[in-house]
């Protein structure tokens, strides 16, 4: 398992010292070592937070719910992300989907210049399969335009769901009741009614 955590984090890398996973990468003390890791943001309600010699672990319990508020921590761990000069800088969350690259999108939004749309971009490059929830998606929308004045980006309304397809009525010269008498019932019936 070791080697398909160094392949798959490789890939995920976004800066040179910022990574983003899920949660099963910072179990790999040597994957943390060669990567340089000195802190993790574990951005988990339940996952364990690593000791290793060396590395920080904060816990940012929030859970990936519309209305969690994500957005209270992104000043604060961008800033952690920013301040830590000493190694690389590992952000996960159970699948690396929602909530980390929520938190990576607001760092690279105050620290790296980027905008919504850019930061999105830039995450998307290393990880095609980042797909936050619409309550993640508003919050960083509140964060760009409280940064940066605007929006780059919208959050699409979902579609209302598509009515069910009625069943069509058959015409009535389809009706059972106007149906001939099939002769192999006939039959059967004759027989049933001579064997009882």
């Amino acid at each position: 398992p070791s080697a398909l955590w160094v392949t798959g984090f490789a890939g995920l890398c976004i800066t040179p010292t910022l990574f983003l996973s899920g949660a099963d990468a910072p179990l790999s003390q040597s994957l943390m070592t060669r990567k340089g890791i000195t802190l993790i943001v574990n951005v988990t309600l339940s996952h364990t937070c690593p000791i290793y010699p060396g590395v920080e672990c904060i816990r940012v319990a929030v859970s990936d719910l519309p209305n969690a508020r994500l957005g209270d921590h992104f000043d604060h761990i961008a800033a952690r992300i920013h301040g830590n000069r000493s190694g690389g800088t590992l952000v996960h969350c159970a699948v690396g989907m929602s909530r980390s690259p929520a938190l990576i999108m607001a760092y690279l939004m105050k620290y790296k210049g980027v905008t919504l749309r850019q930061a999105h971009n830039w995450v998307k490059d290393s990880r095609p399969c980042i797909c936050l929830n619409t309550g993640f998606w508003t919050q960083l929308l509140d964060y760009e335009k409280k940064l940066y004045g605007k929006n780059t980006v919208k959050v699409a309304k979902p579609l209302d769901p598509l009515p069910m397809p009625k069943t069509p009525k058959l015409p009535s010269k389809y009706s059972m009741r106007r149906c001939p008498p099939s002769p192999r019932l006939s039959r059967l019936r004759r027989f049933t009614s001579l064997a009882l």
